[in-house]
């Protein structure tokens, strides 16, 4: 499980037929704390949950955006990508919070005037007609720019020539793309919404960690790192520091260690109606 008891409002009803499935089960594989606490509380002991279900592929990303810094011009000129750029990437869907994210982008170019880095966006969704109408409202139409949905042997040479990572969703189960910009050595800002912050984003160590209701205090964020851009590369490489443990081998640990549980200990709490709530959901 990625859930967290903060992702929506919960209902009892429904609460109710998730512990009826987490008593069925012995052990719990989830990706971090926030996700073993709603775990624990629908019922499953801590001793049960292990950690390590959001990794990614991070040699992939560190060295792909390495590779990329390596041939930065030819690169820029060929994607059509600014030389000073915050990254944002994602669906086009209300709970990624763009609009707000070009609103609080249009008052930081305001406020760091020639010096403002660009903002390019990688994605597609049903919002990008919207969204390219807000910029061009806010005249930021030679400095946003949407790349479309990038294929993934190109994520690499997007993250690799940006200069820091912004991902501003009101609603985020964990955040796979906060991996990626974390593992091609950038600079974070993240929504304190996402569910990989506590694991991930250390505030002032390398990024920050933003309130997505807040456009003033995501302008803010933004001209804080790029008003210092070595503070931005040292954020950077300490990105890749924090995320180097959440590869492929934490999963594999955490699998095995909760399968062992599971095969050793009995369900939680499989009473006869937990049972059926169970089956019917399987019938379903």
């Amino acid at each position: 499980s990625e859930s967290a008891r903060s992702d929506f409002v919960r209902r009892g009803w429904a609460e109710r037929i998730k512990r009826s499935v987490v008593g069925c089960c012995g052990a719990g594989l989830v990706g971090g704390r926030r996700h073993r606490d709603y775990m624990a509380e629908l019922g499953m002991p801590r001793d049960r949950i292990f950690l390590g279900y959001d990794v990614i592929d991070n040699a992939y990303f560190s060295s792909g955006a390495d590779a990329a810094r390596e041939q930065a011009a030819s690169l820029r000129a060929q994607h059509g990508l600014p030389a000073r750029y915050f990254l944002a990437s994602g669906r086009f869907v209300p709970k990624k919070n763009l609009h707000r994210l070009v609103n609080a982008y249009a008052m930081y170019r305001e406020q760091a005037g020639a010096e403002a880095w660009d903002l390019v966006l990688c994605g597609d969704g049903p919002l990008r007609g919207e969204l390219e109408a807000l910029v061009a409202r806010r005249e930021l139409g030679d400095a946003v720019h949407f790349a479309g949905f990038v294929q993934y042997p190109l994520l690499p040479v997007y993250y690799g020539l940006a200069s820091a990572f912004v991902h501003v969703s009101t609603v985020e189960q964990w955040g796979l793309v906060v991996n990626e910009a974390a593992a091609a050595g950038l600079p974070l800002l993240v929504s304190n919404r996402c569910g990989c912050v506590p694991e991930l984003v250390h505030d002032g160590h390398n990024g920050w960690v933003l309130d997505p209701l807040d456009a003033p205090g995501i302008a803010g964020a933004l001209r804080r790192v790029s008003g210092a851009p070595e503070q931005a590369a040292d954020m950077g490489r300490a990105s890749r520091e924090v995320v180097g443990a959440f590869g492929p081998p934490r999963f594999a640990e955490g699998l095995v260690a909760a399968v062992r549980c599971a095969c050793r200990q009995p369900p939680v709490a499989a009473g006869w109606l937990d049972r059926q709530v169970v089956r019917l959901l399987a019938l379903r």
